[in-house]
């Protein structure tokens, strides 16, 4: 692989204060221009003992704010197969990480269960351990479980374990720097081929009140408990807690596997300041620029195409012009003077996350290509006079700015800078375009969706979630949720399924089922956890065919429609008939039902078609097995023939075999195989057993009349027989040249 790989952002999960609980909460937040700083809640500190207005007290904490999560108790320990134990000496830490990597998978229609044993990485960025502290206060109830639950070696360790992951997993520690740090050590390790897939994580909890004392000494924390990046008034920043997941993978992989792509990481970089010209902790205007130029070498970009930077912007007045002179020192270098390029920081909505403030600011500006927005920057009124506005090419955005797309992809830039010096800048680039499917006529029909969780409860929970997400849509809607139920989301213990042919009479099932009433679903229940079933195709023989068929699937799905269409252009060489006119004949002139050289290849597109519309809806075999020309089929599907091979192969079979029409014959005898063989023994050759379908049940195929002579002595001995109706032996001497003659296309096919 590169070592430039693109890298896509394929699933996002988040937490955060405001009441962001996904993507799109998160996403609202942020275009809205919310902020959703509040007081400090006192179950975190005693505010009321610790505070004091006064710049620098000693032992006090010199702000009331703080940017805090609803409901940090709460865990579905069960979910996850923890003990009530040890759930209680988990950090909050990792039971956020846990929760935000699952739904950060299947955002990414990733089934979690799916990676279990793969090389998958698991990188995380922290910084804070306060309930470690907590656990550590009280030595007599420290137990096993208080090192396995805290401490922060064991966040990237729990998901790991927990998702049954074999790569590479480690947690990152470089302050406020750690998660974009941890997303960087992703991107090498998927470049690198460490593993195939790789979850960057971030997340703060704030516990204690010994780093708000600390930074309160030092004048670092807003009195206002805001962060004002770039204004006038920046006085420091307020702490604030939150988790981010992303989900990483190549991105040709990504593409190939028609995964949505929110947008691409094209490369980062990491360094330390060094020694700046204060005291350890003063950022360097030099040490930022040059992380950003090695940042672009590493992409591959211009900087001065960059036409947004989500920056570190702590709102401090040291900072924010060191920030903001080495952003314009670099992304100024062969810049058109009348093209700015905005910059804002996710800090004023949220304020400072610290160990996930990389991961939070990356989410954001990942949000804000994939919708072409860039969102406001809270709390600023009066441009900070020590930024020299005029000079540079950077502006920041107070209303919510449509960013148009140009003729270059557009670019942003995340930057997250630590306290003991440790930078990391990231380079995103929007998501290249899908390709977009032809319109298309779909019958109306019922659709099924399909839920399930880990008790009735959550089940319930999730019916009303659903409720909220299909109301207002279309059918089209419904159907991409029903097949991503289906196809990307764990199948749990409880399970609920409702038919149905409209969003409106499935939204209101949902939310009649979320309120308890189990009748509104078609089928509902908790079954008991099972190895999961494996599936096998089975491609049958000539017999199937009926006048019709085909006509409503060719109709309503596109992928059998555009499956049978490839098999009509490679039997085309082979046949002078048309396998599309011929499925469309009525019974006047359906003739070719009984013409072999027709039915056989015309049935083997059928099955090669149906066997692409179940694995389009997520239904893969394991095996196939064919019998006579349903082999063709399977062996098409294993992979085993090219679809041109295949028709070939099936096309040149049947037309070799219809010479042989009215001299071989096949008929079902209830007889061992032993029996047979030695009752067919007498005709030279002329017959011979054909198949054993059980101990007493045996085919003997070959010559007609001599199969008539045979069968008129068996049934006069009493012996159970059964003609087949076919008139082609399927075994035989008049077989011989058919089966030489077929070898010779099957080796000009398939190079054998």
């Amino acid at each position: 692989m590169s070592a430039r790989e693109p890298i896509a952002i394929v699933g996002i999960g988040c937490r955060f204060p405001g009441g962001v609980v996904d993507a799109s909460s998160f996403w609202s937040l942020l275009e809205e221009g919310r902020d959703a700083v509040s007081q400090i809640p006192p179950d975190r500190m005693d505010v009321e003992g610790l505070y004091d207005p006064s710049p620098a007290t000693a032992g006090r904490i010199s702000t009331r704010w703080g940017g805090f999560l609803e409901g940090i108790r709460d865990f579905d320990a069960a979910f996850f197969g923890i003990s009530p134990r040890e759930a209680e000496r988990m950090d909050p830490q990792q039971r956020l990480v846990l929760e935000c990597a699952w739904e950060a998978l299947e955002d990414a229609g990733i089934v979690p269960a799916s990676l279990e044993g793969s090389p998958t990485g698991v990188y995380v960025g922290q910084w804070t351990s306060d309930f470690e502290a907590r656990l550590f206060a009280d030595p007599d109830r420290v137990d096993f479980y208080s090192t396995t639950g805290s401490g922060r070696y064991a966040t990237s360790g729990r998901l790991s374990y927990a998702l049954g992951l074999r790569g590479p997993s480690l947690t990152v520690d470089t302050a406020c720097s750690s998660s974009l740090a941890a997303v960087h050590l992703a991107v090498q390790a998927l470049r690198a081929g460490e593993c195939g897939i790789a979850l960057a994580a971030g997340v703060n909890v704030i516990l204690q009140p010994h780093v708000t004392i600390a930074y309160s000494q030092s004048r670092m924390m807003a009195a206002d408990g805001r962060c004002k990046f770039g204004d006038a008034s920046g006085d420091g920043y307020v702490r604030s807690e939150g988790a981010g997941v992303i989900v990483l993978k190549p991105l040709a992989e990504a593409v190939a596997d028609g995964d949505r792509v929110y947008a691409v990481v094209r490369g980062s970089s990491i360094n330390n300041d060094g020694r700046s010209s204060g005291s350890m902790g003063t950022p360097s205007r030099a040490g930022q620029a040059d992380l950003l130029r090695r940042a672009h070498a590493d992409a591959g970009v211009r900087p001065d195409r960059v036409g947004y930077v989500e920056a570190h912007g702590t709102g401090t007045r040291a900072g924010d012009p060191v920030e903001l002179g080495a952003l314009a020192d670099v992304l100024s270098d062969g810049r058109d003077p009348s093209k700015r390029c905005w910059v804002g920081t996710v800090k004023t909505n949220l304020g400072h996350t610290e160990g996930a403030a990389g991961i939070a600011g990356l989410i954001k500006a990942t949000l804000s290509l994939h919708h072409g927005v860039v969102p406001p920057s809270l709390h600023y009124d009066v441009p900070n006079p020590a930024i020299p506005w005029q000079d540079i090419p950077l502006v920041i955005p107070r209303t919510r700015t449509q960013w148009e797309a140009g003729d270059e992809a557009r670019l942003a830039g995340v930057s997250a800078f630590g306290i003991a010096g440790t930078n990391a800048h990231v380079v995103l680039e929007e998501a290249p375009a899908r390709a977009v499917a032809p319109e298309t006529r779909y019958a109306k029909r019922p659709e099924l969706l399909v839920l399930s969780a880990r008790d009735p409860g959550a089940l319930a929970a999730l019916a009303e979630r659903c409720a909220e997400a299909i109301d207002g849509n279309d059918a089209e809607h419904l159907r991409d949720v029903c097949a991503t139920a289906s196809m990307h989301r764990e199948a749990l213990e409880a399970r609920a399924a409702f038919a149905t042919e409209s969003p409106e009479d499935l939204v209101h099932r949902l939310r009649r089922f979320g309120q308890g009433d189990a009748s509104a679903a078609d089928g509902a229940g908790v079954v008991a956890p099972r190895p999961t079933r494996r599936i096998a195709f089975v491609f049958p023989g000539q017999g199937s065919q009926w006048l019709g068929m085909t006509r409503e699937l060719r109709a309503d799905e596109p992928v059998f429609r555009s499956t049978l269409d490839a098999c009509e252009r490679a039997m085309r060489p082979h046949v002078e008939w048309s396998l599309s006119e011929l499925l469309e004949q009525d019974g006047e002139d359906a003739e070719w039902l009984d013409d072999i050289a027709v039915i056989q290849p015309a049935l083997v597109a059928v099955e090669v078609a149906l066997a692409a519309l179940w694995r389009s809806l997520g239904v893969e075999p394991v095996a196939v097995v064919g019998h006579s020309m349903g082999e063709v089929a399977a062996a098409h599907v294993a992979g085993a023939l090219s679809l041109d091979d295949a028709m070939a192969v099936v096309c040149h079979r049947s037309a070799l075999m219809k010479t042989t029409r009215g001299r071989g014959g096949m008929a079902l005898v209830e007889m061992t195989p032993e029996e047979a063989t030695a009752r067919v023994a007498p005709s030279g050759g002329a017959l011979t057993v054909a198949a054993v379908n059980a101990p007493r049940s045996t085919v003997i195929s070959g010559d007609v009349a001599a199969l008539d002579t045979l069968l008129a002595e068996l049934e006069g001995e009493g012996v159970f027989c059964r003609r087949v109706k076919v008139d082609v032996a399927s075994h035989g001497p008049q077989m011989d040249p058919l089966v030489g003659r077929l070898t010779d296309v099957v080796g000009g096919v398939t190079g054998h």
